[in-house]
């Protein structure tokens, strides 16, 4: 019964160092998405105020609005990228429609790809505190569970 203590014990740390690189990777990620937007400067979908205050889009929510607005726009030039491309039936890249919705395309997904390392990064993270509270759980366990094997066998 001891060992099978130690056992949950090291278990437990085994959790607790995975879990600490899981949430030292999911900063460490979450710092470098926002360092590059802020280093892009992009400003779509910020208000007037905003902008003025020198706010520039550096977080989730605000990429997602950056994306939405980009769509609306893409929309003014095409309703869809089939509609855009329905004449010719391919891209075409000396039509200068079609080359400026197909850059808007690359910021809108530009925009959708932040949102998504944004929220890749918080499952990271919320998995890394779930497996801080298992080892946590699982280290006082298996040391409890060590202790009284330690005492059951001095009795």
């Amino acid at each position: 019964m001891k060992y099978i203590g130690m056992a949950i014990a090291a278990l437990g740390v085994i959790g607790l160092a995975v879990g600490g690189v899981f949430v030292g990777v999911a900063v460490h990620e979450n710092s470098y998405i926002t360092t590059q937007m802020r280093q892009q400067a992009v400003t779509l979908g910020l208000t007037k105020d905003q902008v003025a205050k020198g706010e520039v889009v550096d977080n989730a929510a605000e990429a997602q609005v950056a994306a939405s607005t980009l769509g609306e726009h893409l929309k003014s030039i095409a309703p869809t990228y089939g509609a855009l491309t329905a004449k010719s039936g391919k891209f075409d890249p000396t039509n200068a429609t079609q080359l400026d919705y197909g850059q808007g395309l690359n910021l809108q997904n530009a925009m959708n790809l932040v949102v998504l390392g944004y929220g890749v990064d918080q499952l990271i993270l919320g998995t890394g505190a779930a497996l801080i509270v298992l080892g946590l759980g699982l280290g006082a366990a298996g040391i409890l569970l060590t202790r009284q094997a330690s005492k059951q066998h001095s009795n």
